[in-house]
């Protein structure tokens, strides 16, 4: 949504230059954030129990962001009567964290670190995934930013409950993160959106989870109560932090995932749910994991990436 009009001599249209979230500014210097949204990938697929391939995620969600990226100033939308995204949101777009191959400690202190310095600039993360494990260090980065400004709401959009506490001694895989995020004394609660059919949790971790404060829904029953009844069921006027995994849409728009899960939502179902949540109270992070590109040749599932993230940003910021 940045970069240079025709009026200043500059086309540059979607398929030219280099592909930054956006074409947004991009910022080498961490401790040199100034905007309001900092885009960060999180090239780390180590946590797979599968189909492996997200690291290629980041980039693949960056180029297919360009394909929204037409320079204009915003983006109208009809329906909102509203400009999304305008010349006001400063978004950056600051790069990878560091990924070292075997290494899952390290490199998930890396991208925690990122994280953190993106808080400490005052702007909103967006972390590109990567497998769902870097929600680890995602809700690991929120420790100081909740201990000043209170505790946060986990809101999950998932195939998986992603709630094991530990296997064989993993407990940092990418069925792990909603277990991690909920001993958190930062973290109040959690929605989990999408959860459906074989291969989630075991019933011990539903169990689990609702005894912890867990409000769990499958995409049938989202689809019985209706996108407000879903909303009046998370917790108003609180900071909330989304995590976002692909395989929570549909396989038929988005087969580039490691675990595909049929039964899935649908673009409008997921957009109208993050729409209200960014009139119901804070968005402080995102994440969206899970695109591993080898596996869809039509790219359909970076655009729907890209498309969803971009119009979060936007509904965010209008809505703030």
């Amino acid at each position: 949504m940045t970069g240079h009009g025709h009026k200043s001599g500059r086309l540059n249209l979607p398929f030219v230059g280099i592909s930054t979230f956006g074409k947004s500014p991009f910022v080498d210097d961490w401790d040199a954030i100034e905007a309001n949204v900092a885009i960060l990938g999180a090239p780390f697929d180590f946590g797979t129990q599968w189909r492996a391939g997200a690291r290629f995620g980041p980039r693949a969600i960056r180029e297919a962001s360009t394909l929204f990226s037409f320079g204009h100033s915003g983006a109208y939308d009809h329906e909102d009567d509203a400009t999304y995204l305008e010349a006001s949101v400063r978004m950056v777009d600051i790069g990878d964290a560091d990924i070292i191959h075997t290494k899952t400690e390290e490199s998930h202190r890396n991208i925690e670190i990122a994280v953190q310095k993106i808080l400490t600039a005052s702007a909103l993360p967006v972390v590109l995934g990567g497998d769902h494990s870097v929600n680890i260090p995602c809700i690991n980065a929120f420790k100081d930013d909740c201990d000043k400004n209170g505790p946060i709401h986990v809101v999950q959009i998932d195939a998986h409950l992603d709630f094991v506490d530990e296997r064989y001694g993993v407990t940092q895989g990418h069925g792990n993160p909603m277990r991690r995020a909920i001993e958190k004394p930062y973290v109040s609660g959690m929605t989990q959106l999408g959860i459906r059919n074989v291969s989630s949790t075991a019933k011990e971790g539903y169990d689990d989870a609702r005894d912890r404060g867990s409000d769990i829904l499958s995409v049938r029953q989202v689809r019985r109560l209706g996108v407000e009844a879903v909303l009046e069921r998370i917790p108003r006027s609180k900071r909330y932090y989304v995590t976002i995994d692909i395989d929570a849409f549909c396989p038929s728009i988005a087969a580039g995932t490691g675990t595909p899960s049929h039964g899935g939502f649908l673009y409008y179902e997921v957009l109208e749910i993050l729409q209200g949540l960014s009139k119901r109270g804070n968005v402080v992070g995102i994440d969206l994991v899970e695109v591993a590109p080898a596996y869809d040749p039509s790219e359909s599932t970076q655009i729907l990436a890209a498309q969803i993230l971009l119009n979060f940003v936007g509904f965010i910021f209008h809505n703030r």
